[in-house]
């Protein structure tokens, strides 16, 4: 049995890989690379199949946001030149999920900048869900910042079925992204909306200039969270961003990394998010042996995939859409 196999067979038991285990997932030789994409695919394969589940966001509010993280083009120290607005009305949301609906999107996301949402953004928010979920047998997965329980309850009561608060890297190298919360209030705002009952979605961002031992934290981190949808970005690095300029990842080590992912959490739902088509650019089909789950359409400030593609690509590969939510 190959190193690779071994590996598999551990996720299979859901046993945790050793420090060094994990380290040589990350350090696979290149010629190896398949062996390995084979090892993650069978894990993938005994939880989904060859089911790809879709998903789609919109943007309720951009820009705007008081919080200072390093990657992202809508932080209050940011210069790019993205579109600023605040959040859309009830029937700008609902009509986004038609076209997520259209596109044949089973998870609907309702993303909106800022450290938090106030009241009046929240009521419009759950409005619209309440009215989605009486058109759309859709699942519905709300970003609206950080959370206090009373607002998780009131999201759930709407019918919101996951929410999406990453915890984007490790707690030793959060503070070299941002400083205007911590690690720890992205961690009580996952557990405040599990002890509301809605499913948790946290992921992460790699590379933004962290060690190998920082993703390795951060796919445990997130096994311990019990994330049940768990979205991998991979820097898309924005011009008037303090991260301007970082390029560090190759298509075979995004590729790497989603595999161990998947051998950390391998029930979960691995979802390839921000920053694929740059970064995995050719081999973004290879991506899907490991996760499950990709977004399709454009992302919050940046363009994604035309859904077409995404569509034969799925297709090629023998794979097909999961329509259940």
């Amino acid at each position: 049995m190959s190193i690779w196999q071994s590996l598999a067979s551990k996720a299979l038991h859901n046993e945790m890989l050793s420090n060094q285990e994990a380290l040589t997932v990350l350090n696979c030789p290149n010629e190896q690379l398949l062996n390995l994409l084979d090892s993650a695919y069978q894990v993938r394969k005994q939880y989904y199949g060859n089911k790809v589940k879709l998903n789609m966001i919109i943007n309720t509010k951009s820009g705007l946001c008081p919080e200072n993280c390093g990657y992202c083009a809508q932080s209050r120290d940011a210069t790019a030149p993205i579109e600023k607005y605040r959040m859309l009305d009830k029937q700008s949301i609902v009509q986004g999920a038609k076209r997520a609906h259209e596109s044949k999107s089973g998870t609907y996301c309702i993303v909106a900048s800022g450290r938090g949402p106030s009241k009046r953004e929240l009521d419009t928010v759950t409005s619209a869900v309440e009215e989605i979920k009486q058109h759309y047998d859709m699942k519905i997965c709300a970003c609206l910042g950080l959370l206090e329980p009373e607002q998780a309850d009131q999201l759930k009561a709407a019918g919101v079925d996951r929410y999406n608060h990453n915890i984007n890297t490790s707690v030793n190298h959060h503070d070299q992204i941002t400083t205007s919360h911590s690690y720890y209030d992205r961690v009580a705002t996952v557990n405040a909306v599990k002890a509301a009952g809605i499913s948790p979605c946290s992921g992460v961002i790699v590379g933004m200039k962290e060690t190998k031992e920082d993703v390795i934290e951060m796919a445990r981190a997130l096994r311990e969270l019990n994330a049940d949808s768990i979205p991998v970005n991979f820097l898309h690095a924005i011009d008037g961003t303090l991260l301007e300029g970082t390029d560090e990842l190759t298509p075979t080590y995004c590729l790497k990394v989603l595999c161990l992912f998947r051998f950390t959490n391998p029930a979960k739902e691995i979802r390839i998010s921000g920053g694929r088509e740059v970064n995995l650019r050719s081999l973004q089909p290879f991506g899907l042996y490991p996760a499950n789950s990709i977004f399709i359409g454009d992302y919050l400030t940046t363009e994604g995939q035309a859904r077409l593609q995404d569509y034969q690509m799925i297709e090629d590969l023998g794979f097909e859409i999961d329509y259940v939510c």
